[in-house]
């Protein structure tokens, strides 16, 4: 019998992932070893643990989150249920992160902000992204307000100072990506920042900063005198 044969009752018992994380704890697995977890069973002829592993070959683990529903299932072993049961288990684990609180500086540098948006950086699509801070300075809540081109109609004040309000933010920040790469902000960017700055000024609500982000750099408006 091939190792890629094996089923996870081939294996000793101290190897099978679910009894690793039992006696060990979560973070003693390996990525493979958690996916397999999640996907429960493999397919005919190849073990769970294969098809975890083809599917790291397919996308790195830090890269799964930006996978499509299409793009899990062209995965040999990855049918309909296994697809929704990986996204819905990355969507409990962004939303945890998201809504973790996070102590920011009061010296709060764009490099923070690029280091906190490693989820977005490499999409191939616009992310517009609103940072929600209380009067300490503290992140209090994050959420993507629009996935797409970034224009009025999609970043409408209403989306971004509705969960402040909620939230009982008194400053923000704004950012989103660039998937072409390029840091210098379009029309359409300068006159969304425009009217969400001009918003927020009337809530009384501060908009902080507005970062641009690539998959390796930054550019920050306020650095660039266009808040």
């Amino acid at each position: 019998m091939t190792n890629q044969n094996l089923t996870i009752r081939d294996l000793p018992r101290i190897e099978r992932p679910r009894e690793k994380l039992l006696k060990y704890g979560a973070g003693r697995l390996l990525p493979a070893e958690l996916l397999a977890i999640l996907l429960g069973t493999g397919k005919k002829g190849e073990s769970v643990l294969l098809v975890a592993k083809k599917l790291l070959k397919a996308a790195p683990f830090e890269k799964l989150p930006l996978l499509t529903p299409d793009e899990f299932r062209q995965i040999s072993g990855i049918g309909p249920a296994k697809t929704c049961e990986l996204l819905a288990s990355i969507e409990l684990g962004k939303r945890l992160f998201q809504n973790k609180k996070v102590i920011i500086s009061q010296l709060l540098k764009p490099q923070d902000v690029f280091d906190s948006l490693k989820d977005i950086r490499e999409s191939k699509k616009e992310h517009f992204v609103v940072i929600f801070l209380d009067s300490r300075n503290q992140q209090i809540h994050r959420e993507i307000i629009s996935v797409g081109t970034i224009n009025a109609s999609l970043v409408h004040p209403r989306e971004v100072f509705e969960p402040a309000v909620k939230h009982l933010a008194v400053q923000v920040i704004l950012a989103h990506n660039h998937p072409s790469g390029d840091l210098e902000p379009s029309e359409e960017d300068l006159a969304v920042n425009k009217r969400l700055v001009e918003a927020g000024k009337l809530l009384g609500i501060e908009v902080l900063d507005h970062i641009i982000v690539t998959q390796d750099s930054f550019s920050s408006f306020k650095e660039n005198g266009l808040l």
